[in-house]
């Protein structure tokens, strides 16, 4: 199939390689289904201070929760996984091409180059871009007005309950207004194709968000996994909902109240699967300072924080994070 990217033979010496996975426990994939918090927003017109409760305490306590009466329609999703699946579609030389799309350089994304082990291997393809850019996206109005329907509803969303956590931690709410213009922020398109050797192989690897916050929405297959209290769970798809986490950005600005949570997502043996996650980002210039005393981070901007996962990520495969801001 023309549309694949060449998994096996890029990573052909990698796949040869004893893989060392820890611990060294027959039932490491062994992970049990979990149902995430799941938040109705219809419910802060009604019982506004207990809804936001909630939601509080899913951000401190699991770093992932569910939002249900969101705001974007069954109709705008289903367009949006019909056009990202013809995308996906076309010809692997196509989408490698520097301006397919009309999308910044390197938007399209597979694999990982710098990868000197399995773990560091994501089988899957995605298409990774600001939110400046898909007024670019002429050559595919279809796809872009589907892309538009969904992050004019997502961003409105994001800011909510971004200002809601602001509330909580006594942070002004003026804060992301004035930091997180929409175009800011950034859309990621998914792809994860059968994979011969799950799951040795992740469809992504384990890894955290850099963001404030990331909203997903993801088809009914089923692979993404998060780790809470030292333990992977498998996240049950709902149709109805999207699936909320925390990013870094949160977890230094709230010092450590709210949990970025370590998260990947498995492929399956047969079934393709996509997925849509917007993250919602500051300027580049905007600073990241722990709102309460003492403080566990040193003060950056998300330039500094994306320049020092850049480098990481070039130098030893993988993303360090906020370990890297640590005050000693």
């Amino acid at each position: 199939m023309d549309h694949e990217p060449p998994f096996q033979e890029t990573y052909e010496n990698l796949l040869h390689l004893p893989y060392d996975h820890e611990p060294k426990d027959e039932n490491v994939f062994m992970v049990e289904e979990c149902d995430l918090p799941m938040i109705d927003l219809s419910r802060l017109d009604l019982e506004r201070g207990k809804c936001i409760k909630e939601i509080a305490r899913a951000a401190r306590e699991w770093g992932f929760f569910q939002v249900v009466n969101h705001g974007v329609s069954q109709e705008v999703l289903s367009s949006l996984k019909y056009e990202q699946t013809k995308v996906f579609r076309l010809p692997f030389k196509k989408k490698m091409e520097d301006d397919f799309l009309n999308l910044s350089a390197k938007s399209y994304r597979w694999g990982n180059s710098k990868a000197t082990s399995l773990k560091q291997v994501p089988w899957s393809e995605a298409f990774h871009f600001s939110i400046s850019d898909i007024s670019r996206m002429n050559g595919y109005k279809s796809l872009r007005s589907a892309i538009e329907a969904f992050t004019i509803v997502v961003s409105g969303l994001a800011q909510s309950l971004a200002e809601i956590l602001a509330q909580i931690l006594g942070i002004e709410s003026t804060y992301f207004r004035e930091n997180c213009p929409p175009n800011m922020s950034y859309l990621r398109m998914n792809r994860y194709p059968p994979c011969p050797f799950t799951p040795e192989v992740f469809g992504l690897v384990p890894h955290t968000d850099s963001s404030f916050l990331t909203i997903l929405y993801q088809d009914q297959v089923g692979g993404l996994q998060f780790m809470k209290d030292g333990k992977w769970f498998r996240v049950k798809p709902n149709p109805e909902a999207l699936i909320v986490n925390i990013g870094d950005l949160f977890q230094a600005l709230s010092n450590d109240v709210f949990k970025s949570i370590k998260h990947k997502v498995v492929s399956t043996r047969d079934v393709e699967r996509f997925s849509v996650a917007y993250f919602y980002c500051p300027f580049a210039e905007a600073v990241i300072q722990s709102c309460t005393k003492p403080a566990l981070y040193k003060q950056f901007s998300f330039g500094e924080y994306q320049q020092q996962t850049q480098k990481d990520v070039q130098d030893t495969g993988c993303k360090v994070g906020l370990s890297r801001f640590l005050l000693l």
